[in-house]
């Protein structure tokens, strides 16, 4: 699946040794998937970065062909391991396919590494120490004509060293508010052939999240005081149902290191152009990992942070504009209607009484019912969850 996103960045062409050249690119990150020679196959992939004071999860998997199966091979019964040169230790759990350890607080003079047992091999990333990163200063949302999707643009605070090239990774997640298509008050007990009240049964609203599939790296090279400002990272479709009601983004910023911003960009290029004059060989992708035990290759790079800043924001549809589909009643109604067809509706149809429209106490009056399926009704069956985030009552933006 293709992380992918528009970005404009200047990068230094690290394959041309003889030429530094400084390009602008619309190009993306995606998840590795070329098509590797045959004696090259089933390398190690590692995935993840050492994080300070967090959940780190690592992802291992074998390279394959681009013929081969798209179903991912990934390696289990690993031993990983975070190791520091103080002799610090964090031990990895094999949970769902990822590798997941709690790190402590990193020693910003301390040099921490990946260790890995597999299949007989070890192998290990570079030591390096954590790096720290500066907090975001803001997000900005922008629509630029009414007929346009909202941009999300982030710009970090002022580097903590003026004078050197920074270089950046983004991630964000998204949480939204959504509605159920009806909303009933009411429903039909079989026993006494009565429409009861109960405004409680479904949910009146719930929230559907979902972690960004754009991971963009960026470098602060032709920045004013190597100040990276108001960077794209992805956009909101005007007419989606994240912007119905009420959006908030988080995004995750991370330090990384050129080399790292390097792999990150080679992947892409190796990706998406392969074949191309200039395009390396996966084997051949810049990497910090080596095999201690062999002389295997390894695809990945691990990087190092100190923390990670996020920052989350809000957005209201009402500042915006959007499309939003015109509500129709796709409800059942049944026009004449009694106690008997009621009770079929529930027990034979399944459906759920939302109308109880009595008018039989008049001349030539009649019992007017409109129903609807549990989809209609419950967000919960749509991916969404009933409980709000602790967030949620948030008026401003937070910078974390």
């Amino acid at each position: 699946m293709k992380r992918c996103h528009s970005f404009i960045f200047k990068f230094l062409n690290f394959y041309i040794a003889s030429a530094v050249a400084l390009l602008t690119l619309s190009g993306c990150i995606e998840e590795f998937d070329a098509d590797i020679p045959s004696d090259d196959t089933d390398l190690l992939v590692v995935e993840g970065s050492i994080c300070s004071s967090q959940l780190n999860k690592f992802i291992l998997s074998r390279s394959q062909t681009v013929n081969s199966s798209n179903v991912p091979r990934i390696v289990t019964g690993a031993t990983v391991i975070v190791r520091g040169s103080d002799g610090s230790e964090y031990l990895a759990q094999n949970v769902d396919g990822y590798y997941i350890c709690q790190v402590g607080d990193l020693n910003p003079d301390v040099k921490y590494y990946l260790h890995i047992e597999t299949d007989g091999e070890v192998y290990e990333s570079e030591p390096q120490k954590p790096l720290p990163t500066e907090k975001i200063a803001g997000v900005d949302v922008l629509q630029y004509t009414p007929n346009s999707n909202l941009d999300v643009l982030v710009t970090p605070a002022d580097p903590f060293d003026p004078n050197k090239v920074n270089y950046y990774s983004w991630t964000y997640d998204e949480t939204w508010e959504v509605h159920p298509e009806h909303t009933t008050v009411i429903y039909f007990d079989i026993k006494t052939s009565t429409p009861v009240y109960d405004p409680y049964q479904f949910p009146a609203r719930g929230w559907k999240n979902a972690k960004g599939s754009t991971i963009l790296v960026g470098t602060s090279v032709g920045y004013e005081g190597q100040h990276i400002q108001k960077v794209k990272l992805y956009d909101i479709d005007r007419g989606n149902e994240r912007m119905y009601y009420k959006y908030s983004g988080l995004v995750h910023q991370r330090a990384i290191s050129k080399a790292e911003y390097e792999y990150e960009y080679a992947r892409r290029q190796t990706s998406t152009e392969m074949g191309g004059l200039f395009t390396p060989l996966p084997s051949a992708l810049p990497t910090n990992i080596h095999c201690l035990t062999s002389d295997k290759h390894v695809i990945g790079y691990v990087g190092c942070s100190l923390n990670t800043s996020e920052y989350r924001f809000f957005l209201q549809p009402m500042d915006y504009t959007i499309i939003r589909p015109y509500p129709e009643d796709t409800r059942i109604w049944l026009d004449d209607c009694d106690e008997y067809t009621c009770y079929k509706m529930v027990t034979k149809e399944g459906l759920y009484l939302c109308e109880w429209i009595d008018e039989r106490y008049i001349p030539n009056g009649t019992l007017q019912t409109a129903w609807a399926t549990d989809y209609q009704l419950d967000v919960r069956l749509r991916g969404a969850t009933d409980v709000e985030p602790d967030f949620w009552s948030l008026t401003e933006n937070v910078s974390y």
